[in-house]
């Protein structure tokens, strides 16, 4: 199932959730006549981000890439130096020295980037060399080993050149906001993301919508490209509810962050009854009044059921962490995921109803 699971593209397992959210529809255990929604933060499989150790990624892949040339091509064109070594020692004392935070531990780090920046590039250049030898037809061997060789040094060094830029900024300039920032040299598409938990203020991977109904089912789920507001995501979650089910939930409910005067209106406008989604910074006393309202209260409680599932999600299905590569793969994971989730619910519900007859 694995392998079959990484030749399906995420519009099959898309294809494939809405699926088996018909079959929850038809067996009226999805009837969508509640909505909640919320996001979390799908990990992508990458070490903690610092600009040394990218650095040292950087050279470890490059070295091991023109290892391989080496042992098809032999000695002809550019001679290969292997500096991962060197790289490596410069990784160690920049981890060391950033223990002293005196001046003279700031400077002995500021030192030691200098001289892994001038390694990394060295080995950037070197392996641009290769490139063009293997395109020039000089170096010369088994081709299929050097064509993907090629292919992954032309996809490798821009990706080392971004990190070096990115370097040169902090250290250098004390830039932190480097355009075109780069956390993996592996995971391009990852993000830092900032959802405000005390245990890990910085979450690094991608945001996810995770969209329900009734009985737990997950009736829709989403990978943004870049991180949004949560408040821009609720117009899409009801347009997708009204084309799943063909008529609006009656009662929506959220968290603080998808709220807007503007999804409150759009909400009404398309037939919801009763929108629960409270503001913490309104001064209204009328807003206020109808927050302490019964089914205000209670809508809310149900919400809280969502962060529940993403709980499940993340500890039963593994949605802690994504470990397919890509942007594509990490839509698969999750896709898969949920719909491992509902196809356990939906056979819950159905020996329910067995039992019952």
């Amino acid at each position: 199932m694995g392998n079959l699971a990484r030749q399906l593209g995420p519009e099959v397992i898309q294809q494939l959730h809405r699926r088996v959210v018909e079959i929850a529809q038809e067996n009226k255990i999805a009837t969508g006549r509640k909505m909640r929604v919320d996001t979390t933060v799908v990990e992508t499989d990458i070490h903690y981000p610092t600009d040394s150790s990218l650095l040292g990624d950087g050279v470890r892949v490059l070295t091991r890439i023109m290892k391989k040339v080496t042992a098809v091509a032999g000695k002809a064109g550019t001679q290969m130096r292997d500096r991962s070594r060197s790289a490596k020692l410069k990784v160690l004392a920049i981890a060391r020295a950033s223990r002293n935070k005196t001046e003279q531990g700031r400077q002995k780090m500021k030192n030691a980037y200098l001289k892994l920046l001038e390694i990394t590039s060295r080995v950037a250049g070197q392996a641009k060399k290769f490139s063009r030898e293997i395109a020039g037809r000089i170096k010369r061997g088994n081709l299929s080993v050097l064509h993907k060789a090629k292919k992954q040094l032309d996809e490798m060094v821009p990706r080392v050149q971004q990190v070096l830029r990115q370097t040169r900024e902090r250290v250098l300039r004390g830039n932190t906001k480097a355009e075109g920032k780069l956390l993996s040299i592996f995971e391009t598409h990852t993000e830092v993301i900032r959802k405000g938990k005390a245990h890990k203020p910085n979450e690094f991977g991608k945001l996810v919508l995770i969209q329900e109904a009734e009985n737990q089912i997950v009736t829709h789920y989403q990978v943004c490209e870049q991180r949004p507001a949560d408040s821009t995501l609720l117009e899409g979650c009801l347009e997708q509810h009204v084309e799943q089910f063909g008529r609006a939930p009656e009662r929506v409910a959220a968290d603080p962050g998808f709220f807007s005067a503007a999804n409150e209106a759009k909400a009404h406008q398309i037939g919801v009854s009763r929108v629960s989604i409270p503001s913490h910074d309104t001064k209204s006393p009328a807003r206020k009044q109808r927050q302490k309202q019964r089914w205000f209260k209670e809508l809310q409680k149900w919400r809280t059921g969502c962060e529940g599932r993403i709980s499940v999600l993340k500890r039963r299905h593994g949605l802690r962490r994504s470990l397919y590569k890509g942007s594509d793969g990490i839509q698969r994971w999750v896709g898969l995921g949920v719909i491992a989730d509902n196809v356990i619910h939906i056979g819950t519900h159905l020996a329910e109803q067995a039992r019952t007859r």
